[in-house]
């Protein structure tokens, strides 16, 4: 009989984030009243966040796999082969409750969390982006998440030496209480030396890596689990904390010693730190794992089982190794200046057993703990469809001119330069295109390959039809890596959304993860790694519905892709899929008009594959001289934006109801430039590939003129594209 060291109450079991049904079920497993330790295991290992125990059924329904794929789903990383015998390695996961409370360390720590994830793969991290939300700027709380958050960012990525390529920011009420921190990382690994977290052999030895366990972080998987109130102060010490040059020196160990061929196993210390490591590496080799807690590296002293099985100190690895070469491993990680210390070792029980100070803490039955977790078919209802806002139904502008600097000049549609000037963009030197466009790329090293990434989704449109806002984050995607040249490989996703409690809200994400879905299987661009981040909600206000979905594509040749800019005076410039005419749920009814109803533009999963067929033909043979794809704000924007980044005007014309025309968020459309000695052939293969094609003007001089609407100068634009946000950090009133 293991001694019970604190008595378990229903008030205890509750805070640990325990349903009483869900406690009688641990009961009923393991045939005794749980140790404070053991109720603290379960509450870690079936808590939302590791467990994914409201998500599971719905997640099992998103296509995985692919010709290209290596590794999907249920390691640390997915993996997709991208040639010459290398593969990219990448994940998003979300860190949004931390970050709301302390939103340095607990971005800083988001970052740190990604970047393991992937060099715990075998990959050399080489690419990051992030996508974050906050509330409105005019909320109080609002401008020191952003200044806490993006100096978290930095602060851990350059420190660590990653470039950052992309990402967005986005502003809404509706976050004004869950800010939304998702980190992205990329890295290049061998195809033939991924490594995984499946331990394999009895009595081998489990090794513990890196840096010191302390008491920051304990308890903060059960904390992201769980919505926010008034205590959210008292949260506080369940946010981790960094060390960027710590995590660099375990990246270099961690590379040093794989190349060895000691490590049978890996497995990153993130949520629920030692236990989830421990429990995830016996389980899934069906072995059990014994550990010893006197043995693992503490950087506080008196720290109880409890405490160090639940702590979430940063830059933590657990291993398995081969045992005749623990001696070259220690000297390895000695050199780099880390712990190594071996604190337990793999068995043939099928027992999750953990010792401290001479008792046994804890004994459980460790596949129990991650497939006996509970599995919930939430109820769920889908919202009521929205009409559709018809053209003719929405006011016009007073001054078409000043409506475009005013969309260029928001909260959400100005630039982010202030936000990806903090990052370094340029680290490693590779970086081919940065932050601003639609996809940032980096040179694959040794080759003449690239590959492209971006982040996206538009929770207006989720909320609006999760359906339909669904397909659409997965087709903006694509359409942001096809814009640049680059064949769209696969997909991550973070799942970011409220109480799935609330049938509302679990029908938000049902609906959204099925048109992930039928996104994904259209485009050929599987999801092979993500996350879901629930009870995104405080005093019963849930986010908007945010499924933001990242993606990879390859470019043959680095050296052969499209800029979001307009480089040359005088080039023809085409729309390519169609004509402005949808208004509903866009930005300039949110930011002209302050309304958010109607129904978002449908998307049409066949013609976008066609059409991002042809641009991608017509990018890689050289006959576009700049790409760019129409979202928010539509078409007016597009054109904004590409003149602000070539610093040169144009001049075009429109059919239709103007504001449509302008405004209009028609998906699956590209705004693009050709010289003109080509346009007639490029026109006509356009027509010949069964895709509608628009030439609707020309580039030039120094203002954007829309004939017959407005004339606007470049500079004006651009002043105040640049402007709001530089203006908002520095505290004037927006």
């Amino acid at each position: 009989m293991i001694p019970n060291d604190i008595k378990i109450t229903p008030e205890l079991v509750e805070a640990h984030g325990l349903k009483p049904d869900e406690y009688d079920r641990i009961l009923g497993l393991i045939g005794r009243t749980p140790t404070f330790t053991e109720l603290g295991i379960f509450s870690a290992m079936w808590n939302e966040h590791c467990s994914y125990k409201s998500s599971k059924k719905w997640l099992k329904t998103l296509p995985t796999e692919g010709p290209r794929v290596l590794q999907g789903p249920g390691e640390n990383a997915g993996v997709v082969d991208i040639g010459d015998g290398q593969a990219v390695v990448f994940k998003m996961e979300s860190h949004n409750h931390p970050s709301y409370i302390e939103p340095y360390q607990g971005a800083a720590t988001g970052v740190g969390g990604i970047l393991r994830d992937v060099f715990t793969m075998g990959a050399r991290p080489v690419a990051a982006m992030n996508a974050l939300r906050f509330g409105a700027p005019d909320h109080p709380r609002t401008r020191h998440l952003v200044s806490g958050v993006v100096a978290g960012v930095g602060g851990y990525g350059n420190s660590f030496g990653v470039p950052t390529v992309g990402g967005e920011v986005e502003f809404h009420p509706r976050y004004n209480g869950n800010c939304l921190v998702n980190a992205f990382a990329a890295g290049l690994a061998k195809t033939d030396a991924i490594f995984l977290s499946k331990a394999e052999g009895v009595g081998l030895p489990v090794v513990y890596l890196g840096a010191k366990t302390g008491r920051d972080g304990v308890g903060g998987a059960t904390m992201a689990s769980a919505e926010f109130d008034d205590t959210i102060e008292e949260k506080r010490p369940t946010v981790q904390v960094g060390d960027p040059f710590t995590e660099k020196c375990l990246l270099e160990a961690c590379l040093e010693l794989m190349e060895t061929g000691a490590v049978i196993a890996i497995q990153d210390m993130g949520a629920a730190g030692l236990t989830c490591s421990a429990v995830e590496m016996g389980a899934k080799g069906d072995l059990g794992i014994e550990l010893d807690l006197d043995a693992v590296p503490a950087r506080e002293d008196g720290m109880s089982a409890y405490e160090m099985m639940l702590s979430e100190s940063q830059e933590r690895m657990l291993m398995v190794l081969r045992p005749e070469l623990e001696g070259e491993a220690q000297a390895i990680f000695k050199k780099w200046g880390l712990d190594f210390a071996i604190v337990g070792r793999t068995t043939d029980t099928l027992r999750f057993v953990v010792k401290h100070q001479g008792n046994i803490v804890a004994d459980l039955p460790i596949k129990e703990l991650g497939d006996e977790a509970p599995e919930y078919d939430r109820p769920w209802q889908a919202p009521e469809k929205r009409p559709v806002v018809l053209a003719a139904d929405v006011p016009e502008p007073d001054d078409y001119a000043g409506a475009l600097k005013a969309l260029l000049g928001s909260a959400n549609g100005a630039s982010r330069r202030w936000v990806y000037e903090q990052y370094d963009t340029l680290i490693q030197g590779n970086t081919a295109a940065g932050p601003g466009g639609d996809a940032g790329i980096i040179r694959v090293d040794g080759t003449g390959k690239g590959l492209a990434f971006s982040v996206d989704v538009t929770p207006r449109y989720c909320e609006a039809d999760p359906v339909e806002g669904g397909k659409q984050a997965v087709a903006e995607v694509w359409r942001n890596l096809t814009a640049v040249g680059a064949n769209p490989l696969a997909a991550t996703d973070n799942l970011n959304f409220g109480n799935p409690e609330k049938p509302e809200i679990m029908g938000q994400f049902v609906g959204c993860i099925k048109g992930i879905g039928e996104a994904c299987r259209a485009l050929d661009f599987p999801i092979v790694s993500g996350n879901v981040s629930l009870y995104n909600e405080t005093h019963g206000e849930a986010i908007l519905p945010t499924p933001a979905i990242g993606g990879v594509g390859l470019l043959p040749d680095v050296t052969v892709r499209a800029a979001a800019a307009f480089r040359n005076a005088g080039d023809a410039i085409i729309v390519i899929g169609g004509k402005g005419t949808h208004l509903g749920a866009s930005q300039y009814l949110a930011d002209i008009l302050g309304r958010e109803d109607g129904a978002p533009p449908p998307v049409d999963l066949a013609a976008e594959k066609r059409r991002g067929a042809l641009v991608r033909r017509l990018i890689g043979t050289g006959r576009l001289t700049g790409v760019h794809d129409i979202s928010s704000g539509g078409l007016a924007v597009a054109l904004a934006e590409m003149a602000i980044a070539g610093g040169i005007g144009a001049t075009v014309r429109t059919d239709g109801p103007a504001h449509a025309a302008l405004f209009g968020e028609d998906q699956g459309r590209y705004l693009v430039t050709a010289a003109p000695g080509g346009l007639d052939a490029l026109l006509e293969d356009i027509i010949d590939s069964g895709i509608e094609v628009h030439p609707i003007g020309t580039t030039g001089g120094t203002q954007l003129t829309v004939e017959g609407v407005l004339t606007i100068s470049v500079e004006t634009l651009r002043e105040a594209h640049e402007t709001w946000f530089p203006a908002y950090m520095s505290g004037k009133p927006v």
